[in-house]
């Protein structure tokens, strides 16, 4: 059945995901060995865009933000690394970290690099392009904006607080998430980019600060909707303490559907892998917990979206998605509705 799906792939998929954080580049990582490779894999991307978060102001990006009035560069150099088909060193030298407690300390050399870039040539975006073509990324990168954008909450209580790093502790107490400014446009490629998908993902990522952001910023979640594209949201392993505390699977989809309510997705792709006694003791002292595994009986469909389970975990003590894993299951999704139409 899979290579019968596969084999109708001949013209290559047009691929857009859509996040930020770890989850993202791991999918990226995932994703990358079926670009362009028509001979050597049964299904292959023509192309692969990223859309990444742009409100991060913590750590090294939070800092190149304050001092040099740039975006946060950390998760679109993940993705860069994610994507780069260069040599080990050079992609160990973009994630490289520099020790000590001056005003290096703290810093990654990726930042760094894509902070000097933005300077020299005066445009954040063009910074991102020009870098990934040093690293031979095997895709695009787009920053979900390129305006200076905050991330606030108005809380239950009505007060609001700003800055993504305090927000990721108020999960339970946010009534409402917006950007400042709200009147922020995405990039034209961007746009163009998710109006030629044919398949568009959002997760996995951290639901208030990585996945709900790109989806304020204007005119994304309607494009989205007016997509052709078939639709994947891709659920997280583990809830995050403070931010997601005890919210299910369905739960995840519903806080997206609130903030793009015309965005109709196809398929909701969910571990069913319980994790290790040991990673449920260790996880469970950080107050989080398991998503998607709760006994034999599981639900077809949420908010109308098919439910697709999968052995997606990947070897470790830390809990994560398996790339190749996790990118096969989304093609397959992808690909089903064309096997619908067939038959």
């Amino acid at each position: 059945m899979r290579n019968h799906l596969f084999s109708q792939n001949s013209h290559g998929l047009n691929f857009v995901t859509i996040g930020g954080g770890n989850g993202l580049s791991t999918l990226l990582s995932g994703l990358k060995r079926f670009v362009g490779a028509v001979e050597t894999e049964p299904v292959w991307l023509r192309n692969l865009a990223a859309i990444v978060a742009v409100s991060d102001d913590g750590g090294s990006s939070g800092r190149l933000r304050d001092e040099l009035q740039m975006l946060p560069p950390g998760d679109i150099r993940n993705c860069m690394v994610a994507l780069s088909e260069d040599s080990y060193l050079l992609s160990k030298l973009f994630r490289h970290r520099f020790r000590g407690k001056g005003e290096l300390g703290g810093h990654s050399f990726g930042n760094l690099f894509l902070a000097a870039l933005t300077e020299v040539t005066g445009d954040f975006a063009e910074a991102v392009k020009l870098s990934s073509e040093i690293l031979a990324s095997k895709g695009h990168i787009y920053p979900a904006t390129v305006a200076d954008v905050r991330l606030a909450a108005e809380l239950s209580d009505g007060s609001i607080v700003r800055g993504e790093t305090n927000i990721g502790k108020l999960g339970h107490y946010i009534k409402r998430l917006y950007l400042e400014p709200e009147d922020c446009h995405p990039l034209p490629e961007a746009l163009a980019a998710i109006d030629g998908a044919d398949v568009i993902t959002i997760g996995p990522g951290s639901l208030f600060t990585s996945l709900v952001p790109p989806l304020l910023v204007r005119g994304v979640s309607e494009a989205i909707a007016e997509s052709a594209a078939v639709k994947v949201f891709i659920c997280n392993l583990m809830t995050q303490p403070g931010e997601t505390d005890g919210l299910t699977a369905r739960r995840h989809l519903e806080i997206i559907r609130e903030y793009a309510p015309m965005i109709d997705f196809d398929y909701v792709v969910v571990n069913n892998r319980p994790i290790s006694d040991e990673q449920l003791a260790r996880y469970a002292e950080e107050g989080a917990e398991q998503i998607g595994v709760h006994g034999s009986i599981t639900p077809e469909t949420i908010e109308g979206a098919e439910v697709v389970y999968g052995n997606l975990l990947d070897d470790g003590e830390m809990v994560r998605h398996h790339p190749e894993k996790l990118a096969q299951v989304v093609l397959l999704c992808a690909l089903q509705p064309r096997n619908k139409v067939l038959y």
